[in-house]
């Protein structure tokens, strides 16, 4: 925290950001672990759980055998498969991380749900909402754990937004704005160009500034979109309004053409909040009063191995019997489908097989 703070005028905002009340990842129930699709997220994700918590990994699939024995012996993983339907099946495997391209992820979740098997499923969720209530729905009759990998929401300064959040210590929000864009080279084999891959920015990083708005203003009362295409017909670069049920705004920006500051904020009546770029990441949270002057900043502890929060919230749950999580409810997870679904509409933009 910082010293030396300015005297804050009455009434502003309170003068201490709250301490975060994540859990450390490394005190979770250890499950065993199967990663689907061991691609280069596959790998960051399986790097986290080695370095910060006591999950096992211990089993990898792909179609392509050489590429799951590849990933395997990269990472000391026992046992590698040829095929999603092997890994799925394997007895010892109590959760199954999906981490292929949008497109194959209602398919290969379903896949594990069937199976029995507990399931982490790499944002978005899905391609589209259809496929996420039909998804929720087989692991609820199934009873067994579903949640989206939104690993932002179970990072230590974002606990702290919500706190800030939940004691209105900001006054009556009125205005939220949040960025996601990279300068992407314009290659028609990469997955975020290639329409048969559920590409585009919006699913793969405007989903971050979306479900921040989501988690700040609670579910929207409207959405409106302008966007450009890229040569490939995909989502190229978006910009959304939205409104809260109190009237407050949202505006949210993704682009694959330019990379932006990628920061977010939350003004309110008595102070505002400033999370540093990436506002995705583990990052800085600064709290500034009403005058304008800065108040208290939060800086977390570490800013690698962030998957792994997600991991050890998974773990939690599973252990506690629960079949979703509270910090990022599927219920949540379909109502911003459901806006994805909209923002695409409105720009034109259908995938193949939809």
């Amino acid at each position: 925290m910082t010293q030396d703070r300015p005297v804050v005028p009455e009434g502003a905002a309170p003068i201490t950001l709250p301490a975060p009340r994540t859990p450390s990842p490394r005190e979770a129930p250890a499950l065993n672990w199967g990663v689907l699709a061991p691609g280069g997220i596959a790998a960051a994700f399986v790097e986290a759980l080695r370095t910060h918590t006591g999950q096992r990994v211990v089993a990898v699939g792909s179609r392509d055998a050489v590429r799951a024995r590849a990933f395997a012996d990269r990472f000391g993983i026992p046992r590698a498969y040829g095929s999603y339907a092997e890994l799925v099946q394997d007895g010892e495997v109590d959760i199954v991380y999906v981490a292929s391209p949008h497109s194959g992820h209602f398919e290969q979740a379903m896949l594990a749900v069937e199976a029995g098997r507990h399931v982490l499923v790499e944002k978005a969720f899905t391609r589209n909402a259809r496929e996420a209530e039909e998804l929720i729905e087989a692991a609820r009759k199934r009873g067994v754990f579903l949640m989206e990998a939104m690993w932002t929401r179970f990072l230590p300064h974002i606990d702290v937004v919500r706190q800030v959040l939940a004691a209105g210590l900001l006054g009556e929000v009125h205005t939220v704005l949040a960025d996601h864009g990279q300068a992407m080279e314009p290659d028609p084999a990469h997955r975020l160009f290639a329409p048969e891959l559920a590409g585009g920015a919006l699913l793969d990083l405007g989903v971050y500034p979306v479900s921040f708005a989501s988690m700040v203003l609670g579910p929207f009362a409207s959405v409106t979109a302008v966007g450009t295409k890229a040569f490939t017909g995909v989502d190229g670069q978006t910009t959304i309004v939205v409104t809260g049920g109190s009237g407050a705004h949202g505006v949210l920006n993704t682009s694959l053409f330019a990379v932006t500051p990628t920061t977010a904020s939350i003004s309110g009546t008595l102070g505002r909040l400033e999370i540093d770029g990436p506002f995705y990441g583990s990052t800085r949270v600064r709290l500034i009063g009403r005058d304008n002057t800065p108040i208290d900043t939060f800086v977390p502890v570490r800013r690698d191995g962030g998957l792994s929060y997600q991991a050890a919230e998974a773990a939690r749950c599973v252990a506690a019997g629960r079949l979703e999580s509270e910090l990022m409810p599927l219920s949540e997870t379909l109502d911003i489908m459901r806006v994805l679904d909209g923002v695409r509409r409105d720009l034109g933009v259908a995938f193949p097989g939809e």
